[in-house]
């Protein structure tokens, strides 16, 4: 091909880059018209704030584009655009306001941004406490918190405090976590003491004791509180995201430096209420049974018989009485899907404490 012909067909896809995106434009502004008619709509019912903001129909449409794409972005890059198109029209609702875990830098504001897009009001609270309250007094319509990882398992204070709040589960999000080692300046060699939270560091230890051995290991509330300590002095590095280091202003020392190459957090989104089913949940109980003999047997029975797979279960003490417990237990399919509600009947009459504590979307894969 000569250097006309080429300069000719360049000038060609670039013109029809450029109608594409005209196009687009248009479609996009007619979503985003749609979007707020919705609104109005909604608005006409009484429906406000929390009502803006629907999981099973955002679960449904992320499901369908990733089920339609044909390529070539991937199936995450799609998603990933997807959820932005939604979070900018759902703007044009109006705000949805989203407590996390703080500061920002950490893994759970990623899980935030992921689930709600960049166009929601996003704040940082300090602990998993003051974000169930900040939803429980209507200050934010959802909240964020980490609710267990692959490796090190459940984060106990948030199980405790969906035991004891009136907030509903309403969604869930994986998120592959890559751990980095984040320095103000320096070589690895240099690193006297390294921050991160607790598990990040069970997370990395292996690596750590290999790379780092006379390192003294600080635990810190967050790997975001880590950075910006790093940040701060010499000689010291963090366990972070990428996200964190630009925050921060540090140096990527060394990358994924998780023992677990798997190694990936589930979040649950909290509010006032469940949604309806999207035609892929999983719903979320807890659970008593009287203290003897093949209680918890009989306990789950109903869910064997209905053909209801659980897909977690976790016990914790239940503060009621010495060695006492509930369990926390995850099944699929919505509490309203007719077989699933049939076990759950049954299961209620069997137990000493029965509480569906969310039935909600199945986290996408992407």
């Amino acid at each position: 091909m000569s250097g006309a012909d080429e300069e000719s067909r360049l000038k060609a896809l670039r013109a029809r880059i450029d109608a594409l995106d005209e196009e687009i434009q248009r479609l996009v502004a007619e979503r985003a018209a749609c979007a707020r008619e919705i609104a109005e709509v909604k608005r006409a019912a009484g429906e406000t704030g929390n009502g803006l903001y629907r999981p099973e129909r955002e679960a449904e449409i992320l499901r369908r584009v990733v089920a339609r794409n044909e390529g070539p972005l991937s199936d995450e890059a799609i998603a990933r655009l997807f959820r932005e198109l939604m979070s900018a029209c759902r703007a044009v609702q109006g705000p949805v306001r989203v407590a996390y875990l703080g500061p920002e830098g950490t893994f759970t504001q990623e899980a935030a941004l992921k689930q709600f897009g960049s166009f929601a009001e996003l704040r940082p609270l300090g602990s998993i406490d003051a974000v169930f309250r900040e939803v429980e007094a209507d200050a934010a319509d959802h909240g964020v918190v980490p609710v267990e990882n692959s490796t090190e398992g459940v984060v106990t204070h948030t199980l405790d405090r969906l035991l004891a709040s009136p907030l509903a589960i309403c969604g869930e999000v994986e998120l592959r976590v890559h751990h980095n080692l984040l320095a103000r300046s320096g070589a690895l060699a240099d690193v006297r003491r390294v921050y991160a939270h607790q598990q990040a560091l069970a997370q990395c230890r292996g690596w750590l004791e290999a790379n780092l051995p006379r390192a003294e290991r600080v635990a810190v509330a967050s790997n975001a509180e880590a950075a910006r300590r790093a940040a701060e002095e010499a000689g010291a590095a963090a366990v972070a995201s990428e996200a964190a280091a630009g925050r921060y202003g540090l140096r990527v020392l060394a990358r994924n430096i998780e023992d677990d190459p798997g190694n990936a957090t589930r979040f649950l989104v909290i509010g006032p209420q469940s949604p309806p089913p999207s035609g892929d949940d999983k719903t979320s109980l807890v659970l008593s049974a009287r203290n003897e003999p093949g209680a918890l047997h009989r306990l789950v029975a109903p869910l064997a018989r209905h053909g209801i797979s659980m897909t977690r279960i976790e016990s914790r003490p239940s503060r009621r009485g010495r060695w006492e417990y509930v369990f926390f237990v995850d099944i699929e399919g919505h509490a309203r899907d007719p077989k699933v509600a049939a076990a759950l009947a049954e299961l209620e009459r069997e137990a000493t404490l029965f509480r569906v504590l969310g039935a909600y979307p199945r986290a996408l894969p992407v």
